[in-house]
């Protein structure tokens, strides 16, 4: 097997609403197309195939280093070098490849780079083998032990112009009738009162606080934090994300300390090490509070795969991992490896958030796909983004890269 072209585009993703700290005017993400030779016997039968990637929401484009940097590296690598005992390509060599020459630290936008590339990987090594990716990774890394489905909690309440309570009562009520049962809104973006008023238009709607998760994006300091905890404290929330700055683990300490109910935090950090400082200083209790870790933002697979590996060695269980991003990535991730569930966008940051047209939210859990590779084919927003990029990636004449 052998990879034949790379190319990518930057998609806008850009919407009129905002968070307690950016808006997403001008938001934007990186999509590529991996062509590779050809598949395994039996599988895709010899035919050149594609691996699909984006990058999650919160995030721009990183198509600078994708072109400068990464994808230039995985070109350049010696073919056999990617490649496992079976043939295929290898995404954990695919990656090595991708990091030479990187220094330890600095996890910022070059995390976002790999994470895209590493997606597509993953997408054209389960489609060579002809099995879902949450399939090969249960037989992996999982003895074996797919969940059958996933607990999934749809994410909005967003802020935007003119937006009322009633609207966001609608909102809500939206997303229950679309199956889910678990709903999450922002705060932070306007002061206390208003966020209380908020919280309990959507508790009208969701009925318990289980049903409802609040997100200040880390906007606050540790005395508005304070201030909302002890405000919130009595709604019995599903949980209180990113009350502070992803990376002050004091001031999570701090506030864990004082906060009762379940924090949520780590989807704006991108490394290995940085999920275990969280831990190891940030206060955090692996009996209620929720890891967020975006694979698709974090490098990839191939380092989440290191992530769960530290989590349980810090005590915790894979369970409390509810991966941020809403795409179908996670989701193949959420049920193959049996964490704790799964993010979703039904109304946002279209056509990258949601899951494929076939399957359906029940009871605020939902079934896995059957066809090879994440899915991207069974989602028909999506794929006519990434239909594009895949013809090109396949024209024998177009360049390699870029």
């Amino acid at each position: 097997m052998r990879i034949t072209a790379i190319r990518d585009v930057v998609a806008p993703i850009k919407s009129a609403i905002r968070n307690a700290y950016i808006d997403f005017s001008q938001m934007t993400a990186s999509v590529v197309g991996i062509a590779a030779d050809r598949g395994a016997p039996g599988a895709a039968g010899g035919r050149p195939i594609v691996g699909f990637g984006f990058n999650s929401n919160g995030r721009y484009a990183a198509q600078g280093l994708l072109r400068e940097r990464f994808i230039p590296r995985l070109l350049a690598a010696p073919p056999e070098s990617l490649l496992d005992e079976k043939g295929l390509i290898d995404p954990a060599k695919c990656w090595a490849a991708m990091m030479a020459n990187e220094k330890p630290g600095g996890h910022g936008e070059r995390s976002v780079a790999v994470g895209v590339l590493d997606m597509a990987l993953w997408d054209l090594r389960a489609k060579a083998e002809g099995v879902p990716l949450w399939k090969l990774l249960a037989d992996r890394y999982n003895d074996g032990k797919a969940d059958p489905h996933a607990w999934v909690y749809a994410a909005g309440g967003y802020y935007y112009p003119g937006k009322s309570l009633k609207d966001l009562r609608d909102e809500m009520r939206h997303y229950r009738d679309l199956g889910y049962r678990a709903v999450k809104m922002k705060i932070g973006g306007s002061g206390l009162a208003d966020d209380l008023a908020r919280i309990e238009a959507a508790l009208d709607v969701v009925g318990e606080g289980r049903f409802l998760a609040v997100d200040a994006n880390g906007r606050f300091d540790l005395e508005t934090a304070l201030a909302y905890a002890k405000a919130i404290a009595p709604f019995d929330l599903c949980w209180f994300e990113e009350p502070v700055d992803p990376l002050d683990y004091l001031l999570h300490a701090v506030l864990a300390q004082r906060y009762p109910g379940a924090l949520a935090a780590g989807e704006n950090l991108f490394s290995m090490q940085d999920a275990r400082n969280l831990l190891r200083h940030g206060g955090l209790r692996a009996d209620r509070d929720v890891l967020q870790f975006d694979p698709a933002l974090s490098y990839g697979l191939v380092e989440y795969l290191r992530t769960v590996e530290m989590v349980e060695a810090q005590g915790w269980s894979r369970r409390r991992l509810v991966p941020h991003g809403g795409h179908q990535f996670a989701l193949n991730i959420a049920i193959g490896l049996g964490l704790g569930g799964n993010e979703s966008y039904p109304l946002v940051f279209k056509p990258f958030g949601g899951f494929a047209d076939t399957q359906r939210v029940e009871e605020g859990r939902i079934a896995p796909h059957t066809s090879p590779g994440i899915g991207f084919e069974l989602k028909n927003d999506l794929y006519t983004v990434m239909k594009i990029i895949g013809e090109a990636v396949l024209a024998p004449d177009g360049p390699r890269g870029g």
